[in-house]
This record gives C-alpha cells, structure tokens and sequence, in this order.
C-alpha cells in the first residue's frame, strides 16, 4: 500500500460476508482460514477464501488471511501447509501473531502484525517492521501522542493500522491469561472465555463492598468515528474495524459507515486516495447505532476519560424510544417519539430497578394514536420484573432496519471512460479506467447512414452505456465518428459485452499481490534481552527465532503450565481504582481526601472466582492477578523447556 492511500479494513465471518464488505466500500477485508485464527468460531474453508479474493481484486481490493494463534509445535508443519494453500487461494497477506512463523518455509506472502502482538512502543514497532512485517496493527490503548511517536521510527512504506470500531478487549491484546487460567481455553489460541464480561462483587483489603454486582471489566465499544482525521494526522493509514464474529447487517453498516466518513476525508484532502478502485453508493443512510453495540466510547485516544465501562450491563442497551403508560393482562402500551414505528419482532428493553437489562421482544405491535402503542410480547407478562407505568424503553432489535439491510443495499462501480471509433471493415470500442487499463475490441459491420442523426446518437449512446450488471460505471462517452452511422443494437449490446470482458481480463492479468518485506540484515536485535511468559512463546522456532534476534532468556508461554504460582493474569490501561473515582491521582488537591486514598489492592469476586486487582501507578496500569486452577494444570500441556536463566 502506498503512503499516501486510506485503507478501510472490514471484518469477514464468512466468504458472502466478506463479498458484502467489498461491495460497502472496503479496501480490505480479514477472515479466518480453516484452523490456526485467533477467533476459532469463525473458521472457512479455502476455497470458500479463494472466491472472496477473486471477487476482493475485481476492485483492487485485498484479503486479509488471520492465522493469528500461538502454536504448539505439532502444529507448525500443519500451519505452514494451510498458509501455502491460503497463497493459492489469492490471499494478499496473513495475519500472524507467532513468530516461529518467520523461521518456516513460507511463501512470498505479505506478512501482518496481528493485535495480539501488543504493539504499544516504537521499539517494537520498528522491530517488526526490521524482521519482515508490512503492516502492524497498533494497540488499541494509544494516545494520538503515542501513535505519532511510532510514525517517525517506522518506514514510510510500513503501514500502521489501528482499530477504529467494534468490541473492546479490556486487556493489551495478548496479556490476557483468565480464561485460560480457569478454563483451560487460552484467548491466545483463539477460544476466549470472555471472563470480562462477567459481573463481580468489588472488595477492598477490609473485605468492604465497593461495588456490587458490576460488570467492572466490561468496556464499552469503540467508535473513532469523530476522530478519523486526527488518526490519519498521527499516521495512521489503515482503519480496522473489529468483529470476525458479527452478523451480515453490523459489516454492511458500519463500513459503509466509515466508508462514508473516509471518502468525505479524501475529497477534503486531496493529498490521500482510497487504497481499492470504484466508488460505492448505498441504498439506505449508515447508523452505527442501529447495530448490537454496549454503548460507544473512543477510549484512550483522546486521553484518560472516566466513561469507557459498560459496568451495567455487556448486552446492547438500544435506543430510547419512550416509556410505559400502563399494562394489560397480555400487553404492554407505550408512548414514543412521534416518529418512532414499532414493528413485529422488534426487541425493546428496559433496565429493573437493580441496573439489570431486561428484554422485551414484540410478538404484535398495534398504532392507537400518534405516538401511543400498545404491544403484545412474546413472553408472559409475569415474567417482565419491575415493569411499570413510566419505565422508560429502549429498542435494541429494529426489524424494519434489519429487512433493509437483508436486501441488496449497495452498488460499488469502477469508473470507465468509452470511445466509438470507425474501423476499415465496421467499429472498435474502447473502454479505459480509472486505474489506467484500457482494452480495445475491434467487430466488422457494415456502415448504414442514419435516416435520423439525433435518435441514432441518443440510441447509440444508450446502449453503450448499459454497463448495469457489470462492475463498471461510465464516466464519459466519445463517438469518434465522420457521420452518424445507424448501429443495430443487438450490435452494439454485443460489442459493449465483449469489451468489458476484455478490460476485466486485463484488470485481472494487472492485479499484483502485495510485495513481502525483506527482513533486515544483520538481523534486528529485539528491544529486551529477556522475555516472561508474557512474550507467549509456545513452540521452539518461537524460541530459536527470540535467541537468533539477540534474546539471551526466554520463558515458555502461560498455556505451558510453567507459571503455577500467582502472576498477572491480565494486563490493562483500564483502571478500577479510577473508574469508581479511588484513584490517588484523582484525590489531589481535594481537602481531606488528599493522601487518605491509597492505591491498595481490591478484590474481584463471582461465584467462587476470585482475582486480585494490583494497581502500578507509575505506568497507570492495572493488573488482573490470580493464578492456574489445578483441575486446568492437571488438564496437561505440552511440555517446553527453554532458557530459564542467561546460558
């Protein structure tokens, strides 16, 4: 990618949704192969990839391939097999995480810094980039200051990535071990457990509540939409947005959604281009609101800020759209906004008197005057706790959104430029893009005079231009001609067809895969001398790969089973402490507060799980402290054995 070009990167569960995101306007699009992803519910098959990417470089579009777990060695000669076929299939880069990768025969594939790589510093950018990696996605807890500190220790060609959407990871992507600890299924092999998203008893050191029942490592979710300018500004060029897992109908909107915001950026700025061909139009108005989301935040970006947990609930809380103004034996009516239509299997919610969210799906919605409705739920109308006159609704399930957006709702279109030209034996069209490919097709015919100049113009150009079911649109029209001539349009039809076939075989005989980086030489020395479980090595050309690049000491990886004893289990920018306004630094300054708050431990509980919180004020992190369950150590592993002390 160049330095100059703006890439919207799109989430793909499948192959037709991938299809969709490069028909809403993406430049790119990640998806998981058969194995080895680091969202193991979201696995294809290659071939299923090998259709994405055709259809992906009809725009100049690329494909992304995840193969972003740590390996166990066993698992490397599989991996490396996948990775040729994914070559094979079309696939422009692979998205990596284990460097015993890049000690394995691979093809000359692009090769990507995955999130869980926990890019945070420029040191460990510019390594990567010195050890072969193109493109590094940066960790979702930067600052615009600390992004623009990584563009100058970075080359002009090495792309910098960051995620602009979608569900937040309160860990450094790869710090994080809890799920792995009590459950056996490692976050880094792509089967998180998702403890954050679990409710817990808060306790001080004295056994104190400090917060019940609050789901306080939960985050809201990312949304960087007011501050794509200042990203692009910091140096960052390609625009990631999050969910592998997501639904056909959250890809369409939010990357029409930022597809729209990023070509406003570039007509504004003429000094960026998008990253793919065509232009895309959409058949309803982009509404991130409208999809599943915990509420937004644009996290660390713009500094610390306390509103960034969905400490209330994980689930979606909706949109208002009114309040209750009484209850029936099998219904429910509401007042809403004079705009509002509630239709059949919409879902509502409302929050019980405890903060919990409490749904409410529609089995029948009746209008009985502006803005009064009376629905009937699917459910009994015993089971809805607390619901009473004035409770005040959301609507978090739109059915009418939802059709919309179950039908066909975009047009991408490459701009072409036509020419009519008058050949010895009968005509020649020639079609050129906006990417400078022309192809030209000759078809012999006999020339009639027109009886009517004007009508056979105005048909000529008609059918000319009937360019519908392709991917082209025309942009302009020349008839390169001594006198109008009358052209049958099954003629015309025939040679329009023709030539657009042959300027698709030419676009397709052009698309060039991305180049691989070249590792430097003599190899990079890594920024530490020594690595903890928390660098996630698991295999040997893991560890052949740290030592070859300067590492004198390299712990195996959590999933080992090396580190039995209490660790940090999760590592986050996320503060409790601050979040419930404990925070010493908070405290400053405030009579007889100041010096009385102390950053001492507090205690996570659910059920019989408990976690120590440890706050490192210095760095402003917080760490998520516990340790291996025995029923997960007994469980086994394979075994590693690597330098523990300096050889």
């Amino acid at each position: 990618m160049e330095p100059h070009q703006l890439e919207l990167l799109a989430p793909a569960r499948d192959a037709d949704i991938g299809i969709e995101a490069v028909n809403h306007g993406a430049d790119a699009v990640y998806i998981g192969g058969p194995s080895f992803g680091a969202r193991a519910a979201a696995s294809n098959e290659i071939a299923d990839i090998a259709r994405l990417a055709e259809h992906a470089h009809r725009y100049n579009a690329r494909i992304f391939a995840t193969l972003n777990t740590i390996l166990a060695d066993d698992e490397l000669e599989p991996a490396r097999r996948q990775i040729w076929q994914l070559y094979d299939a079309g696939v422009d880069a692979l998205i990596i995480q284990d460097m015993g990768l890049l000690e394995l025969d691979l093809p000359p594939i692009q090769l990507h810094a995955s999130t869980q790589c926990d890019i945070r510093s420029p040191e460990k950018a510019r390594f990567l980039q010195d050890v072969g990696l193109s493109q590094i996605v940066l960790a979702r807890e930067l600052d615009l200051g600390e992004i623009a500190a990584i563009r100058p220790a970075t080359r002009p060609e090495t792309t910098l990535e960051f995620f602009v959407h979608g569900a937040l990871c309160v860990a450094y992507s790869g710090q994080c071990y809890i799920s792995h600890a009590h459950t056996g299924r490692s976050a880094n092999r792509g089967d998180c457990s998702q403890a954050c998203r679990l409710p817990y008893q808060v306790t001080d050191m004295e056994g104190r509540i400090v917060a019940h029942d609050k789901h306080v490592l939960s985050m809201k979710d990312n949304n960087q939409s007011a501050n794509l300018e200042a990203l692009v500004d910091a140096g960052i060029r390609s625009f990631k947005i999050e969910g592998r897992y997501k639904d056909m109908g959250y890809v369409k909107n939010i990357t029409a959604h930022y597809r729209t915001l990023l070509d406003e950026l570039i007509e504004r700025r003429p000094e960026f281009a998008r990253a793919s061909s065509g232009r895309t139009s959409f058949a309803f108005t982009p509404d991130p609101n409208q999809n599943f989301n915990r509420e937004f935040t644009d996290y660390f970006v713009g500094g610390r800020k306390d509103d960034i947990g969905a400490f209330d609930t994980p689930k979606n809380p909706g949109l208002p759209i009114g309040h209750v103004l009484k209850l029936g034996d099998k219904w429910v009516e509401l007042e809403t906004d004079a705009d509002i239509v509630l239709n059949n299997g919409d879902g509502l919610c409302y929050y019980t008197l405890q903060k919990e969210l409490a749904g409410l799906a529609i089995n029948r919605a009746e209008k009985l005057g502006e803005g009064v409705w009376r629905v009937f739920p699917k459910d009994p109308m015993a089971s809805f706790k607390d619901l009473r006159a004035g409770t005040l609704v959301n609507r978090n399930r739109d059915m009418s959104w939802t059709r919309l957006l179950d039908k066909a709702s975009s047009e991408r279109r490459i701009g072409v430029w036509l020419r009519l030209d008058e050949t010895t034996e009968g005509f020649a069209l020639t079609l050129t893009d906006e990417d400078g490919h022309s192809a030209t097709v000759e078809a012999a015919h006999a020339k009639e005079a027109a009886k009517d100049a004007a009508r056979a113009e105005a048909t000529l150009r008609e059918h000319l231009g009937k360019l519908g079911t392709t991917p082209f649109a025309a942009r302009g029209m020349a008839l390169e001609l001594s006198q109008p001539w009358f052209v049958p349009a099954s003629f015309v039809n025939a040679l329009r067809r023709d030539t657009v076939a042959a300027l698709e075989a030419v676009r397709t005989e052009a698309y060039r895969r991305p180049q691989r980086a070249q590792p430097a030489e003599p190899p990079a020395i890594y920024p530490e001398d020594t690595l903890s479980y928390l660098a996630n090595v698991y295999n040997h050309k893991a560890r052949d790969f740290y030592a070859r690049h300067g590492v004198r000491v390299v712990a195996a990886a959590y999933e080992s089973h090396e580190e039995t004893g209490e660790v940090s289990l999760m590592i986050t920018k996320h503060c409790v402490r601050f979040s419930l306004s404990l925070c010493p630094k908070q405290a400053k300054g405030v009579t007889g507060v100041q010096g009385t708050v102390r950053a001492a431990p507090l205690t996570l509980v659910n059920g019989s799980e408990k976690l120590t919180l440890r706050f490192d004020c210095k760095r402003c992190e917080m760490h998520v402290v516990g340790k291996l369950k025995p029923a997960v150590a007994k469980a086994g592993t394979t075994p590693l054995t690597f330098y523990k002390t300096r050889p």
